[in-house]
């Protein structure tokens, strides 16, 4: 006789056991040495924590995630940013963290603490982000959610912001995700079905400075652990599946107080203007891999620009830099960089826009 058990429910059973309040269970998570993926562990504290500031700097096996010598294994975590926890719930934390060696000097993939330096110089310009996530749902098997097995689902057309079982897949891990970001205090202002199917985008932001980058972490996160809930993966591949198939990017928001400013348009053409004399440093910056993964992306197709050259025009998705109808009609708001893949670090992304735009380095 075979028994098949809702392993959920039962383990649903358990986490509604009560906790003492002065028990706190903290996930402490980071980036791995590959720059893209995240790693987390828990550990309890005899408090329930309220800042950063009041967690332990704890540490973990580098060797194992690509960051250490196995001779000299261990990296210590430090806390910068903390969260409620949607899984657990009550009281327990999620904590992000920054990564640092035996020496005490940042990881090679811990691009947080230069960003914070940068956005510290930028205060009085008060730059805001707003960043477009787009990934891929895929079964087990790597095989994109939904799609035929031993074929291609039809052309895109009706998948965009789609409704019906044959054009939307995985629509329950994008609204569970949604709640879970709403939970946990992360700034996600919305969510829509993409051009290809089974591809999603939600949004974080509008966020100043170094937030952009917690949040949207941190939002990636939830997203992988939600999905592991329903058996689902989750890719940020920037070209999951060859051929006439959209890629996948995270398209990034930008303004400053004078951009946001009445005739703030002026700003916006020179801050574009800026952008356009550095673009090879930014493709470098805009994927974990100096621009080869976007080189799969930015092809000028599928609402791209080219990967080789600068454009810029009003409510242009084929363009480097868009500028949205409305800021054009109104002269004020904001830009839209459609260059960074999917799989960028936000904090190499904001820091590069904040370098060049706010603070002229070019």
């Amino acid at each position: 006789m075979i028994v098949t058990v809702n392993t959920k429910s039962v383990l649903d059973r358990y986490l509604r056991l009560e906790v003492p309040e002065t028990k706190c269970q903290a996930m402490y998570l980071w980036i791995d040495g590959t720059g893209e993926n995240l790693r987390s562990k828990t550990r309890t504290l005899n408090f329930v924590p309220k800042t950063p500031a009041e967690l332990p700097i704890w540490n973990f096996d580098g060797s194992s995630t690509g960051q250490a010598e196995g001779s000299n294994s261990d990296v210590y975590l430090y806390p910068v940013a903390i969260y409620p926890d949607p899984f657990r719930l009550g009281h327990h934390k999620l904590v992000l963290c920054e990564t640092y060696k035996h020496n005490k000097k940042p990881t090679e993939t811990n691009r947080r603490w230069t960003c914070v330096e940068v956005m510290n110089k930028a205060t009085d310009q008060h730059p805001w982000f707003g960043m477009e996530q787009e990934y891929t749902l895929l079964d087990i098997d790597n095989h994109p959610l939904g799609w035929p097995k031993n074929g291609y689902p039809g052309p895109q057309g009706p998948y965009y912001c789609g409704v019906g079982a044959r054009k939307v897949y995985g629509r329950d891990v994008v609204e569970a995700h949604y709640r879970a970001c709403l939970y946990s205090g992360i700034t996600i202002s919305g969510t829509n079905a993409e051009v290809m199917p089974a591809q999603w985008e939600f949004q974080v932001g509008p966020c100043e400075g170094i937030t952009m980058g917690d949040d949207l972490w941190m939002a990636r996160y939830l997203l992988h652990r939600v999905a592991e809930d329903f058996g689902v993966v989750v890719t940020l591949d920037p070209k999951p599946i060859p051929g006439d198939w959209n890629g996948a990017g995270m398209h990034s928001n930008f303004s400053t107080h004078a951009m946001r400013q009445p005739n703030g348009i002026h700003a916006i053409e020179g801050a574009i203007e800026k952008l356009s004399k550095v673009h090879d440093k930014h493709i470098k910056a805009y994927d974990p891999h100096g621009g080869k993964d976007n080189e799969r992306r930015l092809t000028g197709h599928h609402e791209t620009s080219s990967i080789h050259d600068f454009s810029a025009g009003v409510a242009n998705r084929g363009a480097s830099v868009r500028i949205p109808r409305g800021v054009a009609e109104e002269k004020t708001g904001y830009l839209e960089d459609r260059r960074p893949s999917s799989n960028a670090d936000p904090y190499v992304v904001s820091e590069r826009l904040v370098r060049t735009i706010c603070l002229d380095e070019f």
